[in-house]
């Protein structure tokens, strides 16, 4: 599992601005050798699984929204999630030892997906025929914020198991997510427009994310708080 990967991470942090510099160019100067290589690959993988979850979890979000302010609550949970991924990148020693925290994040994004999914009954009803409500921005740019902070410290976790004593590539890998999922959270967004049904795809991607990390929130031998039980 990724919190168990993400034990490996070096207890010492990533350091400053200019350490995790430092960090970066001699991961990627180096990127030749078999480890480096190694972890920049398996996080490129990671990255890509993970940011299409997100990018249909945000488009999701977005959706129903005039063109202009669904730009801008993407670009609100873009900035969000970044601002977010090196915050907890920096933090993660501090996270690791939090029992329960990878639980109160599903439980968030559950939370999350409830109103997604009030939102789109609303929305049928009041439409007749489209799934997707009409919401206001500040409703859609919230849900998205709340969803950040579930989605961001999930990727976290698992794209610092695979960095490991790599903390450059770690960063970069964190930065690669976010754009990643920025490019694809506006073409969701406008499929789900067009074809409101999809709407219910991006509301089941929800609850597994949220559905995943209350379940190693519960069991997961780092963090689960069944080891404050046991």
């Amino acid at each position: 599992m990724m919190i168990e990967l993400a034990s490996s991470v070096t207890s010492g942090g990533l350091g400053s601005p200019a350490e995790i510099w430092n960090h970066i160019v001699n991961d990627f100067s180096n990127i030749g050798q078999p480890a480096q290589l190694a972890a920049f690959l398996q996080v490129l993988m990671i990255d890509v699984l993970l940011a299409g979850d997100n990018a249909i979890v945000v488009g999701s979000l977005a959706a129903g929204l005039p063109a202009a302010q669904r730009r801008k609550v993407i670009a609100i949970g873009i900035g969000a999630a970044l601002v977010l991924r090196i915050i907890f990148a920096l933090a993660m020693t501090y996270l690791m030892g939090i029992i329960g925290l990878v639980l109160a994040g599903g439980l968030l994004l559950l939370w999350v997906a409830w109103k997604m999914w009030r939102e789109i009954r609303e929305g049928a009803e009041a439409e007749g025929e489209s799934s997707v409500a009409t919401k206001s921005f500040a409703a859609a740019a919230w849900s998205v914020a709340l969803a950040d902070v579930s989605m961001s410290l999930d990727n976290v976790l698992a794209v610092a198991g695979a960095a490991r004593e790599h903390p450059g590539i770690l960063m970069i890998g964190l930065i690669l997510s976010v754009a990643l999922m920025g490019l694809a959270a506006n073409v969701i967004a406008k499929v789900i427009d067009r074809y409101h049904w999809i709407a219910y795809i991006g509301l089941a991607v929800i609850i597994y994310v949220a559905g995943r990390m209350i379940y190693e929130g519960i069991v997961a031998e780092d963090v689960g708080i069944l080891q404050l039980i046991l």
